[in-house]
């Protein structure tokens, strides 16, 4: 079976995007599965939070012989070279075994204006065909050469036509949020934005010159796997398990409000859903949170550090004692499960 391309998008900065990419990503490799991060966002904060390079030096995955980067990787046909594709060489990720990622690079944005023009023009000017459809076909390539699984990708938060490509021609899409006003606007906004996306996708799939261009545009239809919200503070009361403050409550109301009223509804009407059955089968109800992600807290400054998600960190890694050491422990086994959660139902609603 081929893998299933997943985009993590919200034109909203500041929703643990990246993080989820990462903590997802790690923890599906341990269920065993073989995963794929793609570094989309040319700020490239994937890359430089799973890798382990001296930042001070120069950028070591750049070569003029390998392809060693998502921008390396696409520049034969963004740059009209006479030669094909040929497959990133993907870095293993350390610590993790089947989990590896495409390094991103910061000159990525440097073929945004182009790959809107191509968006708009390839229709009528040949030169331009092989662009649109380059992004998938060189995520293909790089993925086949582990047989992956699942790919992940990191995209950044704009409504560019990087991102509109990206998400068209991926198989399935989860949204990361946090639970704030800006974040429900967001919603409104990508209710409005997804479909049309994918409607402009559905027309460039007929367009015969994108058919036979050297990278034909694939015709996909992104499924909606479901939301993630976090960054928020729990707490106790009346001996009941933690749960969000009352002031980050208000905000989860109103996110599954406008998901249940307003983003559903949409994806529905566009065919951007899959069936309720496989929602329901994945105990996931896409009314719903995919998984709900508390506050790391001081854990997240241990985890960039070493480059190690929240959930695997260990006493020595914490290097604390006592029972501040226990209950960030306790915290990292709660984060263990809730991934856990995340993976098994990403799992079985894209089997």
């Amino acid at each position: 079976m081929a893998h299933q391309q997943i985009a993590f998008f919200n034109h909203k900065g500041g929703v643990s995007k990246t993080t989820s990419v990462f903590h997802i990503g790690w923890m599906l490799a341990s269920l065993g599965k073989t995963v794929v991060l793609v570094d989309c966002d040319p700020q490239c904060n994937l890359t430089g939070l799973l890798l382990d390079y001296d930042h001070s030096e120069e950028y070591p995955f750049e070569s003029k012989n390998d392809v060693l980067n998502i921008r390396d990787g696409l520049a034969p046909a963004f740059e009209a070279r006479p030669v094909p594709l040929r497959p990133v060489q993907l870095q293993k990720v350390p610590a993790v075994e089947r989990l590896y990622i495409l390094p991103g690079h910061v000159g990525l944005a440097e073929y945004e204006s182009q790959l809107s023009i191509a968006h708009e023009l390839s229709a009528s000017l040949s030169a331009l065909q092989n662009i649109p459809g380059s992004l998938r076909w060189l995520i293909d390539l790089t993925a086949a050469s582990v047989d992956a699984d699942f790919v992940l990708v990191d995209m950044s938060p704009s409504l560019g036509a990087l991102n509109q490509n990206l998400f068209t021609t991926s198989d399935a899409f989860i949204i990361p949020m946090a639970p704030d006003f800006f974040s429900a606007m967001a919603l409104r906004s990508l209710a409005r934005v997804l479909p049309k996306w994918y409607a402009w996708s559905t027309r460039a799939s007929e367009q015969e010159i994108l058919i036979n261009s050297a990278y034909p545009w694939p015709s996909k239809t992104p499924k909606y796997v479901g939301s993630i919200v976090q960054n928020y503070r729990t707490r106790a009361r009346d001996g009941k398990e933690a749960a969000p403050t009352r002031a980050y409550q208000k905000w989860f109301d109103a996110l599954l409000t406008v998901k249940t009223d307003i983003l559903l509804p949409s994806l529905a009407n566009s065919g951007l859903l899959l069936a309720q059955k496989t929602y329901v089968d994945a105990q996931s109800p896409p009314n719903e949170f995919l998984v709900e992600v508390p506050d790391f807290n001081s854990l997240i400054a241990i985890s960039q550090q070493i480059s190690k998600p929240v959930f695997s960190l260990t006493k020595d890694d914490i290097k604390n004692s006592g029972s501040v050491a226990q209950n960030q422990l306790e915290s990292v086994l709660s984060f263990a499960t809730i991934y856990r959660i995340a993976a098994e139902k990403i799992s079985a609603i894209l089997k």
